[in-house]
């Protein structure tokens, strides 16, 4: 009960933070005017601008979470993440060439649903190479992640070559990390597959755990391992595919975020996934918030925040885990 309303608290705490966020201050008077519904340019910017972004970045930051708890349970490594099987990559794939052709300027969902159909290739080519006798073969798995990633990162930078400068540099910023398109539209979007894909993974809690002790003790305990791997391996990489091709390559939180909270005591799946899920939530609404706001008017990519932020706490966690 404590920790639930630690986690409530520190979420709403991150929110306002990202609410309050931006170039534009207003005054405490107009904040209530707009909380009152009334209409004006607080009302305006607050609903229709940040209220959307905050919320994708708390659905992207506990969506690249959770699907790093699952990902770190099936290989039994705490420095696995969630772009291990290509999913960034293919999405950046998918982004460069709807710049690149001028998709994106003739519709706003062009680009996430390019990057999204770049990060489902990935996948699929992925999880095919690694199906051995109708077993997932981590090893291959993992190798493959790491061919189809290169293949794919290849293609990215052979694209930009021919591009013009200003679409380089869409290509750039998005490669980085930016909610800067976040929509009530796209965040209704991204909610019809995440959502069911949320429930299912925290609905394996019991079969992660099995999992981590070795497939051989997780089937003696009744898990159907080849099921259980083949759904969550595919879950978390939809996840972080969706969470990619909203927001673009945002690193440390899939790896951090679970590291963070295992090492708080709580790694019992049936409650790392929720926890990690908020926490991931606040981390990336809280780092929005200071890419807004650093250097405003101009904004800093994400990706830049949570790199800084990211690899001093990832080695600080790390040396901690090596001393214990």
């Amino acid at each position: 009960m404590k920790r639930a309303l630690a986690l409530a608290t520190l979420l709403v705490l991150a929110i306002t933070i990202g609410m309050s966020a931006g170039a534009a201050a207003f005054p405490v008077a107009d904040w209530f005017d707009a909380m009152r519904g009334n209409p004006g340019p607080a009302s305006t910017i607050l609903w229709r601008v940040r209220l959307p972004r905050v919320v994708t970045g708390a659905l992207t930051g506990g969506m690249l979470a959770v699907s790093g708890v699952v990902f770190q349970a099936l290989l039994r490594n705490p420095l696995a993440e969630p772009y291990l099987l290509g999913v960034s990559s293919g999405a950046a794939l998918g982004a460069v060439s709807a710049l690149a052709l001028g998709l994106s300027a003739t519709a706003y969902f062009a680009l996430p649903l390019a990057a999204l159909a770049g990060s489902l290739v990935a996948i699929a080519v992925v999880f095919e190479v690694a199906r051995v006798q109708g077993r997932l073969d981590t090893r291959v798995l993992l190798l493959a992640g790491v061919v189809v990633s290169a293949f794919f990162s290849a293609c990215v930078l052979l694209i930009l070559t021919f591009v013009r400068a200003d679409t380089l540099r869409s290509a750039f910023f998005w490669t980085l990390g930016s909610l800067s398109g976040a929509s009530w539209g796209m965040i209704a979007a991204m909610s019809v597959y995440t959502v069911p894909a949320l429930v299912v993974l925290f609905g394996l809690s019991r079969h992660l755990n099995a999992l981590t002790l070795g497939e051989e003790t997780a089937a003696h305990l009744g898990t159907e391992t080849e099921t259980v791997k083949r759904v969550a391996f595919l879950l978390a990489s939809l996840l972080a595919a969706a969470a990619v091709s909203v927001a673009g390559v945002i690193g440390f939180i899939g790896l951090v975020v679970p590291h963070a909270v295992r090492l708080a005591g709580v790694r019992d799946h049936r409650a790392l996934t929720p926890v990690s899920f908020v926490a991931g939530a606040c981390a990336l609404v809280l780092a929005d918030a200071a890419a807004r706001t650093v250097a405003a008017p101009m904004e800093i990519p994400i990706g830049v925040v949570t790199a800084f932020l990211g690899v001093p706490m990832f080695l600080i966690l790390l040396r901690r885990t090596v001393r214990s």
